[in-house]
C-alpha cells in the first residue's frame, strides 16, 4: 500500500481560534475538514513544507511552532502520515485558493464539524493541551 507524508498546521489567531479548512469537491474526501498543508516534498523538512505549503494554499506566511501530532491513518488505498504543527501568520491574511472554504474556531468547538479520519489524533491533542496564543513560542 502506498504511504504519504504529509504536515498540516494548527494556525491560531490572537483569539485562541484556530483556521480549519473545508476540503474542496476537486480534492479527494470532498466536504470533510482539514488542518491547511500538504506532501512533503523530498529535501524538504517538515517545517519547510509546511511554511511552502501555506504560502500555496493560503496566500499567507507562518512561523511553525511545537509538535501537535505525529500519527498515520490508514484509509482503504493509501496510508497517511500527518505531523501537525502549531503556528501562527506572520505576514498575509488567509485567502482559500484550493479549499472550499475557511473558518476560524474555539478548540472546544472542532469536534462539531465533520474532519478527515487523518485530522482526528491533532484534534484530541489539543483538547489536551492548554493552548493560548499569547503565550506560545511560535
Amino acid at each position: 500500500m502506498k504511504k504519504i507524508d504529509v504536515v498540516g498546521a494548527v494556525i491560531l489567531n490572537e483569539k485562541n481560534e484556530i483556521l480549519c479548512a473545508l476540503r474542496s469537491q476537486k480534492m479527494s474526501l470532498p466536504g470533510l475538514w482539514e488542518f491547511p498543508g500538504g506532501k512533503i516534498e523530498a529535501n524538504e523538512t517538515p517545517q519547510e513544507s509546511l511554511i511552502r505549503e501555506i504560502q500555496e494554499e493560503l496566500n499567507c506566511t507562518i512561523r511553525v511552532g511545537e509538535l501537535v501530532s505525529d500519527a498515520a491513518y490508514e484509509y482503504p488505498t493509501i496510508i497517511v502520515r500527518l505531523i501537525t504543527y502549531l503556528a501562527k501568520i506572520v505576514d498575509g491574511a488567509p485567502i482559500a485558493n484550493e479549499h472550499e472554504r475557511l473558518i476560524w474556531l474555539p478548540i472546544d468547538q472542532l469536534f462539531t464539524l465533520e474532519w478527515a479520519p487523518a485530522d482526528l489524533p491533532t484534534i484530541e491533542a489539543l483538547t489536551t493541551l492548554n493552548i493560548n496564543a499569547q503565550n506560545l513560542k511560535i
